[in-house]
């Protein structure tokens, strides 16, 4: 609450309260707006601990419990991009007020397949696919819509850093709040998801007003600037379309393998397991915010913000797989959690503040796609190589966080003004 007081205080003299004056203004459409990546994220990560329950449940692998969150993933891949054209044509709102209805919809589906079905796991999956169909209209056009709102670009990196913050709160209520459902009923975290999404679609329609819409532009001529936008900024965009998918990939990889050895070998379940999964979210999350209040312009800054948080993450994977001790684990990953939630909100400012808002929302999503790839690829290949070596695992996610720390060293070379 001190953070949104702060945010939207006034301040003293003409000039800095002009500049204010944007994010002030819309204090009620950014905290609106923030719910959606709190509502996506929970109707994903908060299935992450009732994965053991439903393959005890459903009597299914631990890798058919992955797909749970794959089958999600791969939909809204191939899909976001798409959304974020339309948005681009039709108006944010236009595209993100149905996704939220589907989203609901395919949440309706995946838990009345749990609930009233003897067989129900493929038609959970149908309802997952129309729930990833959603998330591919919802998140990743709230980048692109902030941007839109604010002609300041500080005003622009203090509310994505508020939207951001909002996404990695839902990562840490998602294991608590998926724990405790479950532990009520084991298949109500799917029920949860159209009260939800019903939350968020009653806020936009109501508190968030639709930014002035450009005049579109003819679809050959918008692929050709498109092009000509990857032929300008290809090397630092390409970088960032990596490290998004890496990113998630250890983020989600990681909350899988906890998940499992918590309850595998600790006999840690339900609301408890939840809350031990929350502590190295809720450090994110708070690493998360305060990044998004220090970054401001300065793209250099953005940088090495983001270098050291995944420079941080690699070694604290580095020394995940040193000890099996409960507590080390958790106050490692913490630490790697902490360099995650540094490296997200500059690298979402990057991109905001060197599109044009006519392309904003195609860059965004795809780099939004490029995240989901990490999302939907974590937990498979995390479940398969956990059956064979666990060392495999920790020096992979090692290797490849490091990958991404030297990626933004070599290939994202801002200035203050410009990637």
């Amino acid at each position: 609450m001190n953070y949104v007081e702060k945010l939207f205080s006034s301040s003293e003299g003409k000039a800095t309260e002009k500049k204010k004056s944007g994010i002030s203004k819309q204090k009620w459409a950014i905290l609106s707006i923030s719910s959606i990546p709190l509502v996506m994220t929970l109707g994903n990560s908060m299935l992450i601990p009732v994965l053991p329950v439903l393959e005890t449940e459903m009597d299914i692998s631990s890798f058919q419990s992955s797909l749970v969150i794959t089958v999600y993933s791969i939909v809204a891949i191939f899909l976001i991009p798409i959304a974020g054209y339309l948005s681009d044509r039709l108006g944010r709102k236009k595209v993100i007020i149905p996704s939220l209805v589907l989203t609901g919809i395919g949440g309706f589906i995946a838990g009345w397949a749990s609930w009233q079905m003897d067989s129900g796991y493929w038609l959970l999956l149908v309802g997952r696919a129309l729930q990833g169909a959603g998330a591919a209209g919802a998140f990743p056009i709230v980048l692109p819509l902030v941007g839109d709102m604010f002609k300041n670009e500080d005003d622009v990196s203090s509310a994505l850093g508020m939207i951001e913050t909002s996404n990695t709160l839902g990562k840490v209520l998602s294991p608590i709040l998926g724990s405790f459902l479950a532990g009520i009923i084991w298949f109500l975290p799917f029920l949860s998801i159209p009260v939800l999404s019903l939350i968020s679609i009653l806020l936009m329609i109501f508190l968030v007003k639709s930014p002035k819409k450009a005049e579109a532009i003819p679809f050959r001529d918008f692929v050709k600037k498109v092009k000509e936008i990857f032929a300008k900024n290809g090397r630092w965009l390409y970088a960032i379309f990596f490290i998004g998918i890496i990113v998630m990939f250890v983020l989600f990889g990681v909350l899988f393998y906890l998940s499992e050895i918590l309850e595998s070998q600790y006999d840690i379940k339900n609301l408890k397991k939840g809350l031990f999964l929350a502590l190295p979210l809720g450090a994110l999350c708070l690493a998360s915010y305060i990044t998004g209040k220090l970054i401001k312009e300065n793209q250099v800054f953005m940088k090495w913000i983001s270098f050291g948080g995944l420079a941080l993450l690699g070694a604290s994977i580095a020394a995940l797989g040193l000890s099996k001790d409960l507590w080390y684990l958790i106050t490692v990953f913490l630490i790697g959690a902490i360099g995650i939630g540094a490296s997200l909100p500059p690298l979402d400012t990057l991109i905001t503040a060197n599109i044009d808002k006519k392309q904003r929302g195609t860059i965004t999503s795809i780099y939004s796609s490029m995240r989901f790839i990490g999302v939907a690829a974590g937990p498979p290949i995390i479940a398969v190589m956990m059956k064979n070596s666990e060392k495999i695992v920790f020096y992979m996610l090692t290797g490849l966080s490091f990958a991404a720390a030297l990626v933004i060293l070599m290939a994202i070379k801002p200035t203050k003004k410009g990637a």
